[in-house]
């Protein structure tokens, strides 16, 4: 049968970084691997910053666009499906930071694929400066995603003291405790520096497996609650779209933003930005479309659209 790993993560917690590791760690190890990028929005911008790892050993399938329950059920079991019969021998997926995780579990149960797919690991990430309040909504998605993965592993921990990380874990747990999941986080929860992640860290993340858990589900629609904006070929510089999101997130007026993201061409050759509140990076990637993407809740458009057109 052929290993399935979830990599869970709210919205800007560094699904896709920790994703590029883990795969190229597995490659490493002998593995086929296919990839399975489900973003939130119309335009996969995460699948492009993996398109370097393709080869003999790894290629990338995505699921793109915000739908309802069962049309996104029928593209992600279509696609799998399709997976299974070109040899893989692990499928690492990578859900968007608003994924319903029920989903892939219900999925992976159907035939034919209960007889094609056993779940390997459920490896969380979570930010280890994650803000102390954030919505229900997004205190729900924190705990469902965490709720039954066999680690969390926490991202920007260089960043963050050790007060500040246990701090999140105890945010992760009060959480849990919210939604009524006996599940808490202590010695498996992985707080390091990615950089210096050993062999031994590696292979306790690859062995990590997952556990059975239960809560209390809180019915919302996730395509509502969090809204994506969309800007194309907005011709600005990087320098004009730092200042942009530096505005926008440190900024009142424009709604709850949580992430912006989006490609910029620059001298012959692509940017991609990545910010969040408390960090904001600008690095060249081989291939990009030109895009910026604002991810929050309660978004006022046109004051965020007045901000990235003026700046």
């Amino acid at each position: 049968m052929v290993q399935v790993d979830l990599i869970t993560g709210f919205l800007g917690s560094g699904k896709t970084t920790f994703l590029r590791k883990y795969v190229q760690y597995l490659i490493q190890q002998g593995h086929n691997v296919c990839i399975l990028e489900n973003d939130f929005g119309a335009v996969n911008v995460d699948a492009m910053l993996l398109q370097d790892l393709i080869g003999e050993r790894c290629d990338i399938e995505t699921i793109s666009g915000g739908c309802d329950c069962d049309t996104h059920q029928r593209r992600m079991r279509t696609k799998l499906i399709s997976m299974a019969m070109r040899g893989f021998d692990r499928v690492v997926i990578e859900p968007s930071g608003i994924f319903d995780v029920d989903e892939f579990y219900d999925i992976l149960r159907d035939e034919p694929l209960d007889r094609w797919y056993a779940l390997g690991n459920v490896v969380a990430i979570v930010d280890a400066r994650l803000e102390d309040t954030l919505s229900p909504q997004a205190e729900y998605l924190l705990a469902s995603e965490a709720a039954s993965a066999g680690l969390v592993v926490m991202s920007r921990a260089q960043q963050a003291s050790r007060a500040q990380a246990e701090a999140v874990v105890a945010h992760l747990n009060r959480a849990l405790a919210a939604c009524r999941c006996p599940r808490r986080f202590g010695d498996d929860v992985l707080c390091k520096d990615w950089a210096a992640l050993t062999d031994a860290d590696w292979e306790r993340i690859d062995r990590c497996g997952w556990q059975q858990t239960s809560y209390v589900k809180l019915h919302f629609d996730e395509h509502e609650a969090f809204t994506s904006l969309y800007f194309l070929e907005l011709g600005r510089t990087a320098e004009q779209l730092q200042r942009a999101a530096h505005t926008l997130l440190q900024g009142a007026g424009y709604g709850h933003i949580l992430r912006i993201k989006g490609f910029i061409p620059e001298n012959g050759g692509w940017l991609e930005l990545n910010a969040a509140r408390d960090a904001m990076t600008l690095q060249p990637i081989p291939n990009g479309q030109e895009v910026l993407i604002v991810i929050g809740e309660g978004l006022d458009k046109a004051a965020i659209e007045a901000v990235v057109k003026r700046l």
